[in-house]
């Protein structure tokens, strides 16, 4: 069976599959604790043997779809029906599975060539296609948008938010680097390195209310103690834009944007996309789904990719969790402050910003 770490077998939201949760032991809670397993949390699992890379992914046959995982330094397959198996490597491209005695074979798009990528899989009469869900290794997710963007961008300018009644609190937004200069910004939407390949914004920029600012800057530092620091891919969204990635994106896929009858946490200045950074390396680390990625595999608690990546969206989760966030549960880098209740929907572009709201700092009051 699968260790504990993969306990989280939930529903995936949104996505009509669900993977049934294998036989554990007790809950982390009811085992004693050691000092090596306490270092062993502290510090982040080794990669997988480099051997390994190109088989570590998703699979489908039909309606059938397994992922291919790393746990522990060991590889497992796990069914999305339910179940799981360990894997005990006979040959580079064949193993043994230890709980059926099945054999799975990795079938190589070029045997030839090195470096190699894997097309697919082998397990008894099924064959299984390695699928290309479009975030991995830090790939950019891409759709189709269902109307032109121009088009869109033109209808969103022109509509209102939703009417709000309700005692708010007055928007105090504030640019989060002015607060802290070492948080990085990755603001994907002020560019084309996005899912729709257009630019939203005129600069980029990342604001927040400023209680949730504040506690950002509390989870960062926590993280610097550890040797990881902030990246935001976004904070504050104006409500047209919210508009605008409802209605270019399909249908099956609507559960990752938000609806702009009811408006966007993001509108509202209380949600943050982000990640970390490596502060040594200054790298962005791998989770197990990339930024924005519409798949199954940015839950909040997939199972799958290995077990650094995993360990990386847990010390991410617990920065964000002890400061009063929470983790949206379709998408693993979007976190809700505590009170964004307690704010009105927001339509101000970056460039209005500062003029309304008081706020100073480079670059806003153009």
């Amino acid at each position: 069976m699968i260790p504990c770490v993969s306990r989280a077998l939930a529903s995936l939201v949104g996505t009509g599959l669900v993977l049934s949760a294998l036989a554990c032991g007790p809950e982390p809670e009811d085992q004693a604790t050691s000092s090596e397993d306490l270092v062993a949390f502290l510090e982040a699992p080794p990669p997988p043997p480099a051997a390994w890379a190109p088989l570590i992914g998703e699979y489908s046959s039909g309606p059938d779809t397994l992922s291919i995982l790393e746990d522990s330094q060991r590889l497992y397959a796990l069914f999305w029906k339910g179940g799981g198996q360990g894997l005990e490597a006979t040959s580079d491209s064949t193993f043994q599975m230890t709980g059926n005695g099945g054999t799975l074979t990795f079938r190589w798009e070029d045997p030839s060539e090195s470096g190699r990528d894997v097309a697919g899989l082998a397990l008894g009469s099924l064959d299984y296609a390695k699928l290309n869900l479009g975030g991995g290794e830090g790939a950019t997710f891409k759709i189709i948008p269902l109307r032109p963007p121009e088009e869109l961008r033109t209808e969103a300018l022109a509509s209102v938010p939703p009417e709000e009644d309700g005692d708010f609190l007055p928007s105090d937004l504030v640019e989060l680097v002015d607060l802290d200069p070492t948080i990085r910004l990755d603001i994907r939407y002020a560019t084309t390195n996005n899912f729709m390949g257009e630019v939203f914004y005129s600069s980029p920029q990342a604001f927040l209310q400023r209680p949730a600012a504040e506690a950002l800057v509390r989870a960062h530092e926590w993280l610097k103690e550890r040797g990881f620091g902030l990246m935001i891919h976004d904070g504050y969204r104006p409500w047209y834009v919210t508009k605008m990635f409802w209605d270019a994106t399909p249908p099956h896929l609507k559960n990752f944007v938000a609806d702009p009858a009811a408006g966007s946490r993001h509108n509202r200045g209380c949600a943050i996309d982000l990640t970390l950074y490596d502060l040594e390396t200054g790298e962005v680390v791998l989770m197990p789904a990339g930024f924005d990625e519409m798949s199954p595999r940015s839950n909040a608690d997939f199972p799958g990719g290995t077990s650094r990546q995993r360990w990386y969206r847990k010390l991410l989760r617990d920065a964000m969790d002890a400061q009063g966030f929470e983790v949206f549960p379709d998408e693993w880098w979007h976190f809700d402050y505590e009170d964004w209740r307690r704010y009105r929907i927001g339509n101000k572009v970056f460039a209005e910003i500062g003029e309304a709201e008081g706020v100073s700092g480079p670059g806003i009051s153009r």
